[in-house]
């Protein structure tokens, strides 16, 4: 079974969102990870549980460096990840999304929820992507 490794910031929306659609879309051994841990954001939750993901059960984790080395995918989802994880093993397959960090949205409560939207269904198009 392929193994897919999701990497950020925080392990906090970007790389726990991408790991519910993993979860559900692909047929794959998934986990999600950062180059810190920021606990899980709930509005993360909340904008995946309006797609019927719910991840609420997922825990915010440092990088495995047991999973790392033997993952066949490794995807970081921002440039922040990309600079910090320890380098791809040879033969490791490397993608890179660079997607905007949400957490960071200033504004109100209606604007803070659009850009995790927004995020969300980047997240959900790429995923969708590697399933097909």
């Amino acid at each position: 079974m392929r193994r897919i490794y999701f990497l950020c910031t925080g392990n906090s929306c970007r790389s726990q969102m991408a790991e519910g659609y993993a979860r559900q879309m692909l047929a794959a051994e998934v986990q999600s990870a950062g180059v810190e841990a920021h606990g899980l954001n709930p509005m993360a939750v909340q904008v995946m549980a309006e797609d019927g993901i719910d991840i609420s059960h997922q825990q915010s984790t440092l990088i495995d460096p047991e999973f790392f080395a033997g993952a066949d995918l490794v995807v970081t989802l921002c440039g922040d990840a990309q600079d910090r994880c320890p380098t791809i093993p040879q033969g490791t397959h490397h993608l890179h999304w660079d997607l905007p960090d949400a957490a960071q949205a200033h504004g109100d409560q209606a604007a803070i929820l659009e850009m995790f939207r927004t995020v969300r269904d980047q997240i959900k198009q790429e995923i969708q992507t590697l399933a097909d």
